[in-house]
């Protein structure tokens, strides 16, 4: 009865309108039920509290090993710590109390408001599977095994937050992840202090790797079963956290966030069209301001990129054309999220053309900022990661910056700290740069070149075994 009162008086069940005690008698015996109302499923808890009046039909004298097993459920445990049993209610479980014991049933009788499954917008694909993971872990959960029927395949459960606790799955193939850093991300997990997740995978990976100011991606996201089913296979590992339709996939490279869905949906020559397309992309949303910048401050004759120079003089410097273009291609990207699908196309309409037309007209940009700007706009979005693809973009100013103080020598200098930064991170120990540092041709070639998926089965077995 102690237990009761304490977990009453924390619980303050009469305060919250969702958080429910429903009393029955049964032969005699007073049995509470906890719930919240919002978390559960009606029907399955009605017929739960029917089968418990059904023991009023019964001469014998009620046990707790009777109302366990007259209880029609799969998923039942038996709890006696109170930090557990609140954690139980909260979660959406129903928690029963049997007069005269000190044991609290619990019983899994979650109903979480959830959206349907659907393609993921940021994902999506012109051939191939148009499911995507959901807010619900279950959900998500479903989606991996339907693709991995794989024994070997393990879904481990932790709880992290110690005000707040969200379920966690660790994800993995024993036998293909490999052991030392299987290890050393099982450790990172269960030393994770914080009272709440409430930002989730993000919030999560930033207290597995101690994120500070390094900019890059150390772990891939995707909304996409299948993509965390491939790479599960490759030797990494997911993480899932509930309430977020991300995964996390690890241990990853910079490399593998050029990858795409796309190029694995088509031959293995139109997927290298395609993965040479997406590098060139990536390469012109690094570089090409820098370039251009440095063009114009030497006056270079390059040729047929000779346009690239303005031939009428410029009331505001390029430096300051293209740092300002950049921050006005951000305003777009961030007002077209809030903006209503209704009106989004009505608004790049108006900031892409009138505003970009007027902007040169009066001379604030010149014809060739924009052009340029625009290019290295478009560079970004191919990227397949959106994280990487911000990343990318605070490179590309630094490198600005750097050309415009110290010109030639200034890019040199950046991008020589740039490789550096990168060739010194590690994605739970793994090089970030790999195959490039440490250097392995076959892997590398592999990274740009779409091979046929025996081939690239053969290379990446190797690869394990070394």
């Amino acid at each position: 009865m102690k237990k009761v009162i304490e977990l009453e008086e924390k619980l303050q069940i009469s305060k919250s309108y969702d958080l429910n005690c429903r009393k029955i008698v049964v032969s005699g015996k007073e049995i509470k039920i906890y719930f919240v109302t919002s978390l559960v499923d009606g029907l399955r808890s009605m017929e739960i509290v029917d089968n418990l009046l059904l023991l009023n039909e019964e001469e014998d004298e009620i046990s707790f090993e009777k109302v366990v097993n007259s209880i029609s459920a799969l998923d039942i445990g038996i709890v006696e710590n109170i930090d557990e049993m609140i954690e139980a209610i909260l979660s959406g479980m129903i928690l029963i109390y049997i007069d005269e014991y000190e044991k609290f049933i619990k019983v899994d009788v979650r109903n979480y408001p959830t959206r349907s499954v659907a393609e993921p917008e940021m994902e999506k694909v012109i051939r191939g599977s148009h499911d995507g993971f959901t807010e619900t872990l279950n959900t998500n959960i479903a989606l991996l095994r339907r693709r991995v029927k794989d024994e070997r395949l393990r879904t481990e459960v932790y709880y992290v937050g110690e005000k707040s606790p969200v379920m966690v799955c660790f994800s993995y193939l024993e036998g293909v992840v490999k052991k030392e850093i299987l290890e050393d991300a099982l450790n990172r997990l269960k030393k994770v202090k914080t009272d709440t997740l409430i930002m989730a995978d993000k919030e999560l990976e930033e207290l597995l790797l101690k994120q500070k100011f390094n900019p890059y991606p150390l772990v891939r996201y995707t909304e996409r079963a299948d993509i965390v089913a491939v790479h599960l296979y490759q030797g990494m590992f997911a993480i899932f956290v509930d309430t977020s339709p991300c995964v996390m996939l690890a241990p990853c490279t910079v490399f593998d966030h050029f990858q795409h869905t796309e190029e694995y949906r088509q031959t293995p020559m139109s997927g290298s069209y395609l993965r040479i397309l997406r590098f060139l992309g990536i390469f012109v949303a690094l570089f090409l301001s820098p370039m251009y910048l440095l063009v114009n401050k030497y006056n270079y004759d390059i040729g047929l990129l000779s346009f690239l120079i303005p031939k009428e003089e410029q009331m505001i410097n390029i430096f300051i054309q293209i740092i300002l273009a950049e921050i006005g291609v951000e305003f777009l990207r961030m007002a077209s999220i809030h903006t209503p699908s209704a009106l989004s196309t009505a608004m790049g309409l108006i900031a892409g053309v009138v505003l970009g037309e007027m902007a040169v007209k009066v001379g604030f940009f010149s014809y060739q900022t924009v052009l340029v700007v625009a290019l290295s706009a478009i560079g970004t979005y191919a990227t397949p990661s959106y994280e990487l693809g911000l990343a990318n973009k605070i490179s590309k100013l630094f490198f600005v910056l750097g050309v415009y103080i110290f010109g030639i020598y200034g890019f040199l200098i950046a991008f020589f700290i740039w490789l550096v930064l990168l060739a010194n991170l590690k994605s739970f120990n793994k090089p970030y740069l790999y195959p490039l540092i440490p250097f392995n041709f076959k892997m590398l070639l592999n990274q740009f070149i779409r091979l046929p998926y025996r081939e690239e089965k053969k290379i990446k077995k190797n690869e394990k075994h070394n």
